[in-house]
């Protein structure tokens, strides 16, 4: 078991509803970030004097620009259907992290200034100044919420916890009290090209020896291609693929799929990054500058079709978003969506019959699925309801001879979150990263204790990142966490020759065509 340096909590055999301990998690931040990682956002460098007016001012400006958020803001009514729905506050037992609660940090000051109750009685109805106390709770609490939703399925209102911390963090950003590790991430975005910073050379350098490993292990030449211009399909996926287990074990299968589709594919050096943490901060402006980098590296690469890897916002944003951020997309091919997941595209595969599996090759492992909090209650996959939990759950029961869900209350549209999304994925926060993970881990382990599972497949690069890290914290082994398409990459048939044998074969054609014509020639 990891050592840590605060409480563990204890794993109940279901999850519990636990006892307030106020102010558990106030400690709880993240480091604020540097002036050199605020100003390529487009932010100060630091708190800016007079940051209460500017504060106000810029939520007036995200009230008139998000009608939802006011609706949000305005309409709950203290029921108490959320209450118990957040990983953090049932890992915690902190009452600001009751989403509620949450919420009402930003409510309560929304009240102050925009409602006439709160002008002028604003003890009555909840309102409070703005002042340092609270904006230090702001930062405290909002970084405390991975913005997955969970709690928006239960509340009777629909109100979005998510969009309230978006705008919440927008706000501090705006006057200079932006947090370093999203802001980092996205200057490196703009610098070279993804998360982890990876120069282009690096990129190609790994994906040359994916090739190399690949062929050494199945004697096949499976391609990893980097900038290729005039390819069928631009793959944009997590900058974790290219280096990371088990994400690379993931951008493996990616390949083979690829190789049997028998399509032509590449990586863009430009827009090596799927993941895009605009949203994370709030900031639609963010989102869509990083958006617009897939679309150039479409338009320069010239492809037909774009198709997204094993990332749980990334679809989000990509599904939600992408047309209307970096759109249109009409110079792709129209019969393919824009854009398209890879389980999608795996899928198409299968059906078709397109993929051989040899499923025993998995037979070591008892799988279970994690639904990814974004993909699940943010997105779809394929042309029915429902497409995101079937799909992902179809691949696998293809490619696995035995697989076990979760306890009901703990999958689909009610997933946990792993406790690590929303751009909370620092060690600075490790603390709340493990307390947060509480719930899935007590749902995984259940089914390890009762079904004998052994993995947990995951299609969310956040999200193994996060049980890579967090699962030791509770006995549990890192290497537990899996890539759904790293499964796909053990079981897959590989049938098609490799490109030199395609290409001799061509060379052999063209060669009989030949001699066909000058035998007729000679006939002639």
């Amino acid at each position: 078991m990891a050592k840590a340096t605060f409480v563990i909590p204890q794993l109940q055999e279901y999850a519990e509803v636990p006892a307030l301990v106020p102010a558990t998690m106030a400690h709880s931040r993240p480091f604020v970030s540097k002036p050199d990682f605020q100003q390529p956002l487009g932010y100060p460098g630091e708190l800016v004097e007079g940051w209460e007016e500017k504060a106000i001012a810029k939520m007036e400006e995200l009230l008139g620009k998000y009608r939802s958020l006011q609706v949000y803001l305005d309409s709950c009514v203290k029921c108490g259907s959320c209450t118990d729905k957040c990983h953090y506050f049932l890992g915690t037992a902190d009452p600001k992290n009751m989403p509620v609660a949450r919420q009402d940090l930003l409510r309560k000051v929304y009240r102050r200034y925009f409602t006439l109750a709160g002008r002028f009685f604003p003890k009555l109805v909840g309102a409070a100044d703005l002042t340092r106390e609270v904006l230090d709770d702001w930062y405290s609490y909002f970084h405390q919420c991975s913005q997955c939703r969970r709690c928006s399925v239960f509340c009777p209102y629909g109100i979005d916890t998510a969009e309230i911390s978006m705008a919440a963090r927008e706000i501090m950003d705006s006057i200079g009290m932006g947090q370093k590790y999203c802001n980092e991430i996205i200057g490196k975005v703009y610098k070279i090209g993804n998360n982890l910073g990876l120069p282009g050379p690096a990129l190609g350098d790994t994906l040359e020896g994916l090739e190399e490993d690949v062929y050494d292990d199945t004697g096949v030449r499976v391609r990893y291609p980097l900038d290729v211009v005039g390819a069928e399909i631009l793959l944009v996926t997590p900058s974790a693929d290219f280096f990371a287990e088990p994400h690379v074990d993931g951008l493996i299968g990616y390949g083979k799929v690829f190789h049997e589709a028998g399509v032509s594919w590449t990586v863009s050096s430009y827009a090596s990054e799927a993941a895009n943490f605009g949203m994370f901060i709030g900031s639609y402006e963010n989102m869509r500058r990083i958006a617009q980098r897939i679309r150039k590296a479409a338009l320069d690469l010239k492809v037909k079709r774009i198709v997204f890897g094993e990332c749980g916002h990334a679809w989000r944003v990509a599904y939600s978003f992408l047309n209307t951020l970096a759109g249109p997309f009409d110079f792709l091919d129209p019969r393919y969506p824009v854009p398209q997941h890879i389980c999608e595209f795996t899928w198409e595969l299968i059906e078709q019959g397109k993929l051989q599996f040899n499923k025993s090759e998995n037979d070591d492992m008892v799988v279970t699925y994690h639904d990814s909090c974004n993909v699940a209650r943010a997105s779809r996959m394929g042309t029915a309801p429902g497409g995101q939990f079937e799909i992902p759950r179809n691949i696998l029961k293809a490619v696995c001879n035995h697989y076990v869900d979760m306890a009901e209350e703990t999958i689909r549209e009610r997933t946990f979150c792993c406790g690590g999304g929303g751009g909370l994925l620092t060690d600075d926060l490790i603390e709340l990263r493990v307390k947060g993970a509480k719930p899935r881990v007590e749902a995984l382990n259940q089914v390890i204790e009762e079904k004998g599972v052994t993995h947990m497949a995951a299609i969310c690069a956040i999200c193994k990142s996060q049980f890579t890290k967090v699962l030791p914290f509770y006995g549990l082994d890192m290497n537990q966490i899996v890539s759904l398409h790293q499964l796909v990459s053990k079981a897959i048939v590989l049938t098609r020759l490799t490109d030199d044998e395609d290409e001799e074969d061509e060379d052999e054609d063209e060669s009989e065509d030949e001699d066909t014509d000058a035998a007729e020639n000679d006939d002639a």
